[in-house]
C-alpha cells in the first residue's frame, strides 16, 4: 500500500506518522508530502530517516491512499489533483466535510456508506467526532432530540504556533507569531475560528452542522458554544443531551459500555473523571459525570474528553485508511 501524508511536517501529520507505525499500517512506500520549504527534510518512521516530497513528485507516484492534514485552501487545490490520478483522498482539514457530494465519516458510525466511488472522504471537527463518537448509539437506542455543548479545547487544535504561544508566555517570554489575538496562559478565549453572521464562530458551526450529517439526521437540534483554554492533551466537553425516549441512568452506562471506542470513566466518590492529561496520547473517547438534568425530563448531562490530535484527526483518517483497505475500496 503506497501511502502520502500531506501536510508530514504538522502536528497533525506528526501524529499521523505515529499512528500508522503504532497500528502496523501495511505501508510499502510512505510519501511525505510538505510545502516546498519543507522539500529535501528528513523525517523518521519506523526507524527509517524519509526524504520531504514536493506536490508534483508526490501526484506523479500515484499512491493508492494519501492522508491530508494541510489546510483548507491547500485540500481544495490538491485533493482533486490526487483523486484524478486514482488516489483516494482522506481530508483532515474543513474544505469538504458540509460537500453534499463528498462522505463525513467517523467509522464507528458510518464508514459502511463508503464505496469506491469515494476518492476524497472527509475527516470531521475534532470537536464533533468525540461528542458523535460518545452520543451515536444512545441516539439508535433512545433518539435525541437536541444537543447543548460547551467546548473547552486544546491549544493543540490551533497548531504548533499556539503550542508555542502558550509555551512562551509561561516562560514569560515576548517572542515569536502569535496565534490568538490575546493571551492564553491564565485566560479563555470564547473565540474559535472566525465569527460568522449569526454570532456564532466557524467552530460552532461546524459542531451543529457535522453532527447532523454524520448521523444522518437533520432533526437533531445542535447549539454550541467553543472557547479555547491553556492546555495540551486534549478536548473536553460538557453535553446536554435530551432525548425523545424514556430511560433511567442504568440505561445510559450499559448503552456508553457497549458503545464502541467509548470508555466509562465515572467514579465521583474516588474523584475518577476523564481529564485532557489522561486522554492525551490515547485513542479512545472518554466520558464520565453522567448525571441527570433534573430541571427536565429525558435529559442527560455528561462530560466527554479525547485527545483532539488523536481521535480527533490521525487515528480517525487512518481508521478510514484502514476499513478502505479491508473492504477492498482502494
Amino acid at each position: 500500500m503506497k501511502v502520502a501524508v500531506v501536510g508530514a511536517t504538522g502536528l497533525v501529520g506528526g501524529e499521523i506518522l505515529k499512528v500508522l507505525a503504532e497500528r502496523d499500517f501495511p505501508v510499502s512506500e510512505l510519501l511525505l508530502v510538505a510545502s516546498e520549504k519543507s522539500v529535501g527534510k528528513q523525517m523518521e518512521f519506523k526507524g527509517k530517516q524519509i526524504k520531504v516530497i514536493g506536490v508534483e513528485d508526490a501526484i506523479a507516484a500515484t499512491p493508492q491512499i494519501a492522508i491530508f492534514s494541510a489546510g483548507g485552501s491547500t485540500s481544495l487545490e490538491l485533493a482533486p489533483r490526487f483523486a484524478e490520478v486514482g488516489t483516494v483522498v482522506v481530508d483532515n482539514s474543513s474544505a469538504w466535510r458540509m460537500d453534499p457530494t463528498k462522505k463525513l465519516v467517523v467509522p464507528e458510525i458510518n464508514a459502511k456508506e463508503l464505496t469506491k466511488e469515494d476518492k476524497i472522504i472527509a475527516n470531521p471537527n475534532c470537536s464533533t467526532i468525540q461528542m458523535v463518537v460518545a452520543l451515536n448509539k444512545l441516539h439508535e437506542e433512545l433518539k435525541m432530540k437536541r444537543v447543548v455543548v460547551s467546548t473547552y479545547q486544546s491549544v493543540t487544535g490551533t497548531g504548533k504556533k499556539a503550542v508555542d504561544q502558550l509555551m512562551n508566555e509561561r516562560a514569560g517570554k515576548e517572542e515569536g507569531e502569535k496565534a490568538y489575538p490575546y493571551t492564553i496562559d491564565l485566560n479563555v478565549l470564547p473565540h474559535i475560528d472566525v465569527f460568522q453572521d449569526n454570532g456564532y464562530t466557524k467552530e460552532e458551526m461546524k459542531m451543529i452542522l457535522e453532527t447532523k450529517k454524520i448521523m444522518g439526521d437533520d432533526s437533531i437540534r445542535v447549539t454550541a458554544t467553543a472557547v479555547r483554554i491553556p492546555v495540551m492533551g486534549g478536548h473536553s466537553e460538557a453535553v446536554n443531551v435530551e432525548f425523545e425516549k424514556d430511560f433511567t441512568l442504568d440505561d445510559i452506562y450499559r448503552i456508553l459500555g457497549e458503545t464502541e471506542g467509548v470508555v466509562v470513566v465515572d467514579d465521583v466518590k474516588n474523584l475518577q473523571y476523564p481529564m485532557p492529561k489522561d486522554a492525551h496520547g490515547k485513542d479512545e473517547v472518554f466520558v464520565g459525570r453522567v448525571r441527570l438534568d433534573e430541571t427536565q425530563p429525558r435529559t442527560v448531562n455528561m462530560w466527554i474528553v479525547a485527545d483532539n490530535l488523536r481521535k480527533g484527526a490521525a487515528t480517525n483518517a487512518v481508521q478510514i485508511a484502514e476499513y478502505l483497505m479491508k473492504n477492498e475500496l482502494v
